[in-house]
């Protein structure tokens, strides 16, 4: 064989790349070319998660749902969460999204009561903490959102003043008050509106109503569709400039149409469809240290960033980044408790005992043992794994916990609850309904997690076939 017919032995579509001398072949530079690309469009998959799953839950809002920038959205029903990445079952959300370069500095009102609520940019970065966890502490007030770059407006003592870390925002919270009739009543006493606009607050609370709506990251050229335009209306910050600089090669930029010719079509389509490989794999086989909580159990922290500005000591978090935001949306600290009888704590069930996925075909069971420290309730919830959302089954129902009246206790305490297409011999009671031909995961949650969790002395039952 002579020089110029040497390959290169590298892995991948680079083994065909020939070498003449200690240069690639000519005619073989568009392939290398083609597999550069290919790799910055798989790493800026990884990186886009959070902005893109913001950017399209903003979309179902504003186009299927009929909301406005003066408008809050809220989940009530079961069918209502089934778009809403790894939602909890039963806690109603009331949110929406908000584009500060539209609107100005941002007047959000809350009533004096039981509230826990924050404010996160389109990176899913929390930089505002509001209700009781908040500056008010319960007793209501006005908050003031002012973009990024901008002078908060001359309020005095009137607003709290709340500096976004991005154009594009979302406000959420969640009503504490176990009373359905109070609980709507601080829902409709929240206003949300442009601070120029004060005199005359618009806030309608709309609502899915049933229609049908997805969350989850667009798939194939669309994600990039999604990526772009978002892109258009977000600053930049420092830490992502290198990303921005493949993004450019991938055909997006600011103040530029995406117009991607068929070579790069291809890559981005096939870039979409590894990166979500990549995306499963860093999320459902998770790789980080300490990551599993008990090391004979397959329970993982679903959560692995430090912190809710997703920084390491010597790094940004990138993958447990995407990690997170490839299986779920928002993250506060409040959601990775350190302090026992605060917060939560969520453990991820995404394979059996046996290391192997969960199959919606098969019949599945888990033991509980008695006194799961959890201060207010625990529960255990089923989420389908292409769409990351509750699992859609004939029940309408996806999880089981504490405060089910119905559910059955062991003599000692403890619980069996059944997984699986068939209920088991003692009824649907602890049963959850899983689909054929459908993977799933699940969540454990401890609202307010106890000392038991944290010594890791209480220890769930795996998943285990029946």
């Amino acid at each position: 064989m002579s020089v110029g017919d040497a390959k290169s032995g590298l892995p991948g579509r680079l083994g065909a790349v020939g070498r003449d001398a200690e240069l690639p072949r000519v005619a073989d530079v568009g392939l290398i070319f083609d597999e550069l690309d290919y790799q910055m469009a798989c790493q800026a998959y990884l990186w886009a998660l959070p902005l893109v799953s913001y950017a399209q839950w903003k979309i179902q809002h504003y186009e299927v749902f009929g909301a406005t920038s003066s408008d809050l959205v809220r989940y009530l029903s079961y069918r209502d969460r089934l778009g809403l990445i790894t939602a909890n079952a039963t806690t109603p959300y009331v949110l929406n999204f908000f584009d500060l370069a539209e609107t100005g500095p941002l007047v959000i009102e809350l009533p004096p009561g039981p509230t826990a609520g924050g404010i996160s940019d389109f990176w899913q970065r929390e930089c505002a903490v509001l209700g009781e966890m908040g500056p008010d502490h319960g007793q209501g007030g006005k908050h003031v959102v002012v973009p990024p770059g901008q002078q908060a407006p001359d309020v005095g003592d009137d607003y709290y003043v709340q500096h976004a870390t991005g154009m594009n925002i979302m406000f959420g919270f969640r009503t504490l008050d176990p009373d359905p009739q109070r609980s709507d009543a601080l829902v409709r006493g929240v206003k949300v509106y442009p601070y120029s606009e004060r005199d005359t607050p618009p806030t309608r609370i709309v609502s899915p109503e049933g229609r049908r709506w997805t969350g989850d990251q667009p798939r194939g050229l669309d994600y990039w569709v999604r990526l772009h335009d978002i892109y258009q209306r977000e600053i930049v910050d420092e830490r992502d400039r290198f990303y921005l600089a493949m993004l450019k090669q991938l055909g997006i930029e600011k103040g530029k149409p995406f117009t991607p010719d068929e070579r790069l079509t291809s890559i981005l389509t096939q870039g979409a469809e590894a990166g979500e490989l990549m995306a499963q794999a860093n999320t459902f086989a998770k790789r980080f240290p300490d990551a599993r909580w008990w090391p004979d159990r397959q329970w993982f922290l679903a959560i692995d960033l430090d912190s809710s500005d997703q920084r390491g000591p010597d790094h940004d978090q990138l993958l447990e980044r995407a990690s997170w935001f490839y299986e779920a949306v928002s993250f506060s600290a409040a959601m990775k408790s350190q302090t026992p009888g605060q917060g939560q704590a969520y453990l991820g069930g995404y394979t059996d005992a046996d290391g192997k996925w969960l199959d919606g075909a098969k019949d599945y069971t888990i033991h509980i043992p008695a006194n799961p420290p959890a201060k207010l309730f625990w529960s255990f919830t089923v989420y389908d794994v292409w769409t990351r959302c509750l699992i859609d089954n004939s029940q309408q129902r996806g999880d089981r916990g504490s405060r089910d009246e119905d559910l059955h206790y062991n003599d000692d305490g403890s619980i069996d609850l059944y997984l699986g297409p068939n209920p088991p011999d003692t009824g649907d009671t602890n049963w959850v309904q899983t689909i054929p031909g459908r993977h799933w995961f699940s969540y454990f949650r401890l609202y307010g997690p106890l000392e038991t969790y944290f010594d890791r002395t209480w220890k769930l039952g795996d998943i285990t076939s029946r």
